[in-house]
């Protein structure tokens, strides 16, 4: 395996925090699918006042935030090793900004929705992956939920490592489901060759 680039997402995968979806959900409105999407569907001034209440839910978790156990680790083998990073997050660029500051996180690239390219769409993967000039053979992503894994396929990357919690969904059986940043080091690294 040639790895040049690994994408993470933020919340859940590089820190800790606990968003209660089902119910922001049912406060916004949302019937169905993306939050996002639902919001930006929707007319002044609803949309804003909407857009309002979901940061309020995600400032509230940004201040709660924990590091996840054995990110900084993995990143620094990461660099170690050679391998390029990026940040692909659904949360906003001032939430980000105040995470990597807390924790002292760097990455290559981040995207965030502001971007106007949101999970679960494949297209801020590409993004990512033209910037760094990789193949998605050469691209692992490390998430959390089926968005990461469904922009994943849509980007035709197939090393997707899901870190397991009680939030996991059921139907994630074309990621490799693991409990520890560990885990996917020692993973990658039986695989890994020459970059």
């Amino acid at each position: 395996m040639r790895l040049k680039l690994v994408i993470f997402d933020l919340d859940g995968t590089v820190v800790e925090n606990n968003y209660d979806w089902p119910a922001i959900k049912e406060e916004l409105g949302v019937k169905s699918g993306s939050i996002l999407a639902y919001l930006d569907s929707l007319p002044e001034p609803e949309r804003s006042q909407k857009y309002a209440i979901l940061e309020r839910h995600e400032r509230i978790q940004t201040e709660k935030a924990a590091l996840k156990k054995g990110i900084r680790e993995f990143l620094q083998w990461l660099s170690w090793s050679g391998i390029r990073t990026a940040l692909v997050t659904n949360n906003n660029l001032e939430n980000t900004t105040l995470l990597l500051q807390k924790f002292q996180l760097n990455f290559g690239l981040v995207l965030t929705r502001e971007s106007g390219l949101r999970k679960p769409a494949g297209a801020p993967f590409m993004a990512v992956m033209k910037t760094f000039e990789v193949q998605p053979d050469e691209t692992v992503v490390v998430g959390d939920t089926s968005y990461d894994l469904l922009a994943a396929k849509e980007a035709s990357i197939s090393q997707v490592f899901i870190l397991k919690s009680q939030m996991t969904p059921e139907n994630l059986e074309e990621a490799r489901l693991v409990s520890s940043f560990e885990e996917i080091k020692e993973w990658l690294a039986s695989r890994l060759t020459a970059i």
